[in-house]
């Protein structure tokens, strides 16, 4: 492919949707108010279209924009075809299904309802602007570049969190706006910090300069702090569980499964992974290793007591994330490993993003259920549970990719930790399939949707596409592997003793009910003790701070008093050179004959 076919690729896919969030304007000021359009229609539903034809026929190679920024500079490379790929994929089902979703809201905006067709115009052009910065982060190599897409994707999607404008809606809305904000001043920060000190304009720049510079270990802590926000490491990962229940399922499915990678994507861009002379980095790799596995493991737990089968797969998003933070921490640990490390680490991205969008996807299904059988909607809710838990599909191919790395690094301590969080990745499972069990069978009884309705045919395409993702990842150049017979036994034990924990703890409760109320904790865990000190904080100062304003009030008053005395000195002084001005003549005459005065009696 030549690069002008290349470079026309890349722009047609950040320009396209861009062009559509202009087509709406543009309708609304040439169409009669009586004409109300539904803007979710499938031309609006192609905004990820040429991302994908660039993943799927697009060659290695750049394209270098020198009017642009500081310089622009768009990679596509293997690592690149394979996360645009997934992302484009599932930007595409997600934007096909939400016209199905927001049905509702197209017949209450036909219908007159003016807060409705706000927020299906909102929704319209929100999306396709969240996409583009999504895209663009993907391909950018110049920092500016990378910086753009991050922040227009970040702060785009804050506006479809609180899509509803519920109280729980703007609550969650508020965490993230929080935590993205935190997230995107240390990013910010660390990239200043890194390109001022290196002379570095590139991301490949940045990463191999930080290896050895002075501060390249302070600049690495606040890039993965950062990103760290967006990946949703433990601790600054409350918004996840606020905001994912609270947004419309389409955006659930592209907040968990497509936009925390671009947290990974930030780690991998600029930490210096796989460099022998990083060895200060080695320190930051441990504690990235033992936050990852604390959320691994911690978020399981966190999940397993909640309601909302949203809340179950961001807390399950939390625990995956933390794996692959763990796998990145043991790249900086041991350089000599990322090699073999970081293709599974792009295969594992790419299987938890498609995977995890068809469960989100999956919780819209059993609220709307199609008109197949109860056992087949069952079974196809289940695969992608299965999938996540690494039993079969693209799961097991994961396993088996980062398994065999961490064999032949000798990791054989971390790989034993992942087999445990994967057994807390079927418990979430098993309570996501639970509750979406609960709600599906009262849907039942509310109506069933057309099989090839927007929403159940999305959803059925993505369920494909994640199962499937071994067999046409390598046309991208990825080719995974699938494990050996005799390992079978040793991906598989997880979710078998997971099963059989969420069996008893079944059993368990059916047999003697358990009293939950109030011990439970809430989706957000560390965010409303955070809150309560902070309001106990507030009041606690209120007092000295009206004290402190009425003090800066009365110093503010003094002052102006001062202001005013000191014009009025002025304005005397003014008067005053009026008046000499208006008797200069005289004044002169007078002390000319007082000195005349003078001689003449000097001299007597």
């Amino acid at each position: 492919m030549s690069q002008a076919i290349l470079g026309g690729l890349m722009i047609a896919a950040l320009l396209w949707p861009l062009a559509l969030i202009l087509r709406e304007p543009l309708m609304a000021a040439l169409t009669s108010r009586s004409e109300v359009r539904f803007p979710l229609d499938p031309l609006w539903a192609s905004a990820p279209l040429p991302a994908l034809a660039l993943a799927l026929l697009g060659a290695d190679g750049n394209l270098s924009l020198s009017a642009w920024l500081l310089g622009g500079v768009w990679v596509l490379d293997e690592p690149r075809r394979v996360l645009l790929a997934f992302t484009a994929l599932l930007w595409l089902f997600s934007g096909w299904y939400a016209r199905g979703y927001l049905a509702g809201e197209r017949d209450r905006a036909n219908a007159g309802n003016g807060a409705s067709a706000a927020r299906l115009a909102r929704f319209a052009v929100l999306w396709p602007l969240t996409l583009s910065g999504n895209l663009l982060l993907l391909v950018a190599e110049d920092i500016a570049s990378f910086y753009l897409g991050f922040a227009v994707m970040t702060f785009a999607a804050y506006g479809l969190v609180i899509h509803a404008g519920t109280r729980d809606a703007l609550t969650g809305g508020r965490a993230y706006l929080i935590m993205a904000v935190l997230g995107e001043g240390l990013i910010l920060g660390g990239l200043l910090w890194g390109a001022g000190n290196l002379d570095a304009l590139t991301l490949s720049e940045l990463r191999e300069g930080l290896a050895t510079a002075p501060h390249g270990v302070w600049i690495g802590l606040l890039l993965w702090l950062g990103f760290g926000v967006k990946a949703g490491v433990a601790g600054l990962h409350i918004w996840l569980p606020l905001a994912h229940p609270v947004a419309p399922t389409p955006a659930s499915a592209v907040l968990s499964g497509a936009m925390i990678k671009a947290g990974l994507v930030g780690w991998m861009a600029t930490l210096p992974l796989g460099e022998s002379a990083a060895a200060a980095f080695a320190d930051l790799g441990r504690a990235m290793l033992v936050v990852g596995l604390v959320g691994a493991i911690g978020a399981a737990l966190l999940g397993v007591c909640q309601r909302h089968p949203k809340a179950v797969l961001a807390y399950s998003s939390v625990s995956q994330l933390g794996m692959l933070a763990a796998l990145v921490g043991t790249g900086l640990v041991t350089p000599s490993l990322w090699p073999s490390l970081a293709p599974a680490v792009v295969l594992f991205a790419a299987h938890h993003g498609l995977t995890k969008g068809a469960l989100f996807l999956g919780v819209g299904i059993g609220e709307h259920p199609p008109r197949m059988p109860t056992w087949m909607l069952a079974l196809l809710l289940t695969l992608p549970a299965l999938s996540l838990a690494g039993v079969l599909g693209s799961g097991l191919a994961t396993k088996w990719a980062f398994k065999a790395a961490l064999y032949e690094g000798g990791q054989l301590a971390l790989a034993t930790w992942l087999s445990l969080a994967a057994v807390g990745t079927t418990l979430l499972m098993a309570r996501t399939l639970w509750c979406q069990w609960q709600g599906e069978r009262q849907a039942r009884l509310d109506g069933l949707t057309p099989l090839f309705a927007p929403m159940p045919l999305a959803w059925l395409l993505l369920v494909v596409s994640a199962l499937t993702l071994p067999l046409w990842l390598p046309t991208l150049g990825l080719a995974p592997a699938w494990p050996p017979r005799d390992e079978l036994f040793g991906f598989w034990w997880p979710a078998l003793f997971g099963v059989a924990l969420a069996l008893l703890a079944g059993w368990r409760i059916h047999r003697w009910p358990l009293r939950l109320a109030g011990r439970r904790p809430p989706a957000g865990d560390l965010w409303w003790p955070l809150a309560r000190s902070l309001s106990r904080l507030w009041m606690a100062t209120a007092p000295w701070l009206v004290r402190l304003a009425a003090a800066k009030a009365a110093w503010v008053a003094w002052w102006v008093a001062l202001e005013e005395a000191g014009i009025s000195m002025l304005d005397a002084l003014g008067e005053s050179e009026t008046w000499l001005r208006r008797h200069a003549a005289v004044l002169m005459m007078m002390v000319a004959m007082g000195l005349a005065l003078v001689l003449l009696f000097s001299t007597a």
